[in-house]
């Protein structure tokens, strides 16, 4: 996911996309756990964009 995607998203879509990718990474976690995760790059890469989600929260709410 791209930082410009997410910057054209609304405050309420940032905050559902938030939530979808925290839970997404805790299934990713369990299925690391559980030795059953094809491609351990995901978890980076979910990790990445819940990152990229938060700066873009805390950008839109200090203006």
């Amino acid at each position: 996911m791209k930082a410009k995607e997410i910057r054209a998203m609304s405050a309420s879509e940032l905050e559902k996309k938030l939530m979808e990718l925290k839970k997404e990474l805790f299934n990713l976690r369990f299925q690391h756990a559980t030795n059953q995760l094809d491609n351990p790059q995901k978890l980076v890469d979910v990790k990445r964009d819940i990152a990229r989600v938060k700066t873009i929260i805390r950008e839109k709410a200090a203006d």
